[in-house]
């Protein structure tokens, strides 16, 4: 994802949702799960994580967790202010499907590894790009 930023790309605007990430900037799962309002076991379902990913360790100790943890917070950062919010960021996230990727969603995409298309399809929605 970093490499599309890095691309020239305007980053995007600061996020209020990016108060969930803790000062060394590692995800707060439980700010996380508050502001778009799911509980720990749906987040961890909706970026492809068994239910109990954040029962037992600190998202911060396993690093593909905090990945994906990550991914997910950057895509609902970057588009909340469109989508009139974190809670209704993740409900485009959760179930919007994208004609871009065959109608699969962003929680698909992420599922599978491919979060940097997500990106690379906001980048383009940003620019005046058509869905």
């Amino acid at each position: 994802m970093k490499k599309d930023r890095d691309q020239g790309l305007p980053p995007a605007a600061p996020s209020p949702f990016a108060a969930a990430m803790m000062p060394a900037g590692l995800p707060d799962i439980d700010r996380i799960t508050d502001a778009v309002g799911l509980t720990r076991a749906q987040l961890a379902a909706a970026i492809g994580l068994p239910a109990d990913a954040f029962h037992a360790i600190n998202p911060g100790d396993a690093v593909a967790t905090q990945a994906r943890v990550l991914e997910l917070v950057e895509i609902i950062g970057r588009i909340e202010s469109w989508a009139g919010g974190a809670p209704s960021a993740m409900a485009w996230y959760l179930g919007q499907p994208i004609p871009a990727f065959g109608g699969r969603t962003a929680e698909a995409m992420v599922k599978a590894g491919d979060a940097t298309a997500v990106w690379r399809y906001l980048d383009h929605i940003a620019v005046g790009g058509f869905a």
